[in-house]
């Protein structure tokens, strides 16, 4: 009855067990996954974020595939104010980074062809592609400590195929904080390009460089040696993930870039899926992310203090990171991933991801965010390391 482009187990692992049963319970959990700053207890100015909801223009239904003009001319003036100069004709407007994948592989794939994605990374991608009958293949990210993350090349050039439609980035990465290096920026773009694949960067938390790393945030947006398609949207950018709003910029040789244009338009139209009301807000909601910003920054770097301050006499290491909301932690192997995560949360009632969950290519890692309220994260952290540490 069903189809089977998801193909995966539904039934509850034992950590998804053990938080139901947590929660059941009514126990205190110091939850170091938290991704949503909404829940974060960052301060949003409530009326000036509210208050544009309210344009009358949201009373007007004009549906238009790249989304409407002043939409688009705010997003392209976020770029400029990044020093990336873009046309806002090049941008396509969807409901979010999701929704954005999901265009780009019914423009690139016909089923069973592949794109390369980041190991490690985030998990939503496999989803992402499977449900488009993509198939998601890897290469990996090689950790040099204190120089950082890199692409291993040899890895990627053994993942493509003659099926081989497109090469994911993510910049920075999440979970390892890594911004794309310029060099292997360029040698991506000249191997795409030489290919005949397309890049697709997603770049949603391009705007939290950490302290002394702002020049490493450099987008990809106007690239032009190979197809390319940057991502972003408001939930990172302003942190209103609820508001529903990305994007992609299309950059890359001017027929290519015409044509994909053309066809994207096409998928857009079908879907019309962003609001009015949304895109009407979206020109505010832009000028006011540096208050928001601000607080986000100002936590992580107290929390990342906090951390590389904690691991210093233990057997732990804190791995490089340039960006993003995420440390990863490296512990002794003395236990599995799985039941270090298992005992830290029904022991110490702290919850973490383990680092498989990112598809670390070895053991042990925690990955862990730097959201959470100081006092929070000071007291989980604690906990942790008298387990781990």
């Amino acid at each position: 009855m069903f189809s089977t482009r998801l193909r995966w187990d539904l039934e509850t692992n034992r950590l998804s067990r053990l938080i139901g049963k947590k929660k059941s319970a009514g126990a205190p959990v110091l939850d170091l996954t938290e991704s949503n700053p909404t829940r974060a207890g960052f301060s949003y100015p409530e009326d000036a974020t509210l208050q544009p909801l309210e344009h009358t223009s949201a009373l007007r239904y004009e549906p238009t595939p790249r989304g409407l003009p002043d939409a688009r001319r705010a997003v392209a003036r976020y770029y400029s104010e990044r020093n990336c100069e873009i046309d806002p004709d090049r941008l396509h407007l969807t409901a979010s980074t999701s929704e954005a994948y999901a265009w780009l592989f019914k423009l690139l794939c016909n089923d069973g062809d592949s794109v390369i994605a980041p190991q490690p990374s985030y998990p939503l991608l496999d989803f992402l592609a499977a449900l488009e009958g993509v198939r998601l293949r890897h290469y990996a990210l090689d950790y040099v400590h204190l120089r950082g993350w890199r692409i291993d090349f040899d890895s990627l050039r053994q993942a493509l195929d003659e099926r081989t439609r497109a090469v994911i980035v993510v910049n920075p990465n999440n979970p390892t904080g890594s911004y794309l290096h310029p060099e292997d920026a360029a040698a991506l773009s000249a191997l795409c390009a030489e290919r005949g694949i397309a890049v697709i960067a997603d770049e949603v938390f391009g705007d939290y460089a950490r302290r002394g790393k702002k020049g490493c945030s450099v987008s990809l947006a106007g690239s032009s040696a190979a197809l390319t398609f940057v991502l972003s949207g408001l939930s990172k950018v302003a942190a209103l993930p609820q508001m529903k709003l990305g994007w992609i910029v299309t950059s890359g040789p001017e027929e290519v870039v015409c044509e994909a244009m053309e066809r994207l338009d096409l998928i857009a139209d079908t879907y019309l899926s962003v609001s009015a009301p949304i895109q009407a807000a979206a020109g505010i909601w832009l000028e006011m992310r540096a208050g928001i910003q601000s607080q986000i920054m100002a936590r992580v770097e107290s929390n990342l203090d906090t951390l590389a301050s904690a691991v210093e006499d233990t057997s732990c290491r804190l791995l490089e990171s340039d960006g993003g909301w995420y440390a990863t932690l490296e512990v002794p192997r003395n236990a599995s991933e799985e039941e270090l995560v298992l005992t830290l949360l029904d022991e110490e009632d702290v919850l973490v991801h383990p680092g498989y969950f990112f598809d670390f290519a070895r053991e042990a890692f925690l990955v862990i965010s730097l959201i959470a309220p100081e006092p929070v994260f000071c007291e989980a952290i604690d906990r942790l390391l008298r387990r781990a540490g």
